[in-house]
């Protein structure tokens, strides 16, 4: 140590320098912060919608499960009227004897944007006095293994909200299959 306190460096031989440089051949220097690096290991990507997609099933089925009640048929027609209001009012709707005033095209949607959307328009017919109105959900061609993502859900939703009395599946030249004509209480 000097009197500064301070390291002294030691004076080596040529002969030393050149088999400390020999044995030091194969060795890499350590950063220039005397720290040793490690690679960066890169880890796959979390598939984040895929895991929000599937907490958003799990609770959606916990809080919102499809029940069928006795008053919904399940055959090739579905149709749904609530207690209190005589079937005839489904073969009045089947008929389209009730003329259609709104629609609400739900084609695209994700079942979360799909319930709200439904929920807002329907908020909006009972605000203006519109009783029937055309629910179209598609018929599921485009939807991956061609099944219906809404068409469940829609009819499902549908029979929870108050202001709605009736629906059934539109006749062919209305959408049949992919839509509902919903028959909805007036103010």
């Amino acid at each position: 140590m000097n009197k500064d306190g301070k390291a002294r460096t030691p004076v080596l031989s040529d002969k030393a320098t050149t088999s400390f440089q020999e044995a030091m051949d194969e060795v890499t220097p350590l950063s220039p912060h005397g720290r040793f690096l490690h690679p960066v290991q890169r880890l796959p990507p979390l598939p984040l919608s895929l895991f929000r997609d599937e907490r958003e099933v799990i609770l959606e089925s916990l809080h919102d499960p499809i029940r069928w009640d006795e008053e919904t048929e399940n055959g090739d027609d579905p149709a749904y009227v609530r207690p209190g209001i005589t079937r005839q009012v489904l073969r009045r709707l089947r008929r389209g004897e009730w003329q259609s005033q709104a629609e609400l095209d739900l084609h695209g949607l994700t079942k979360l944007e799909a319930k709200h959307e439904l929920a807002e328009f329907l908020h909006e017919c009972r605000r203006r006095g519109v009783r029937c109105v055309r629910i179209v959900h598609g018929k599921g061609l485009r939807s991956p293994n061609r099944e219906p993502v809404l068409k469940l859900h829609v009819r499902h939703w549908l029979t929870l909200r108050d202001e709605v009395l009736a629906y059934v599946q539109a006749r062919a030249v209305d959408g049949g299959g992919g839509a509902l004509v919903v028959l909805l209480k007036g103010r």
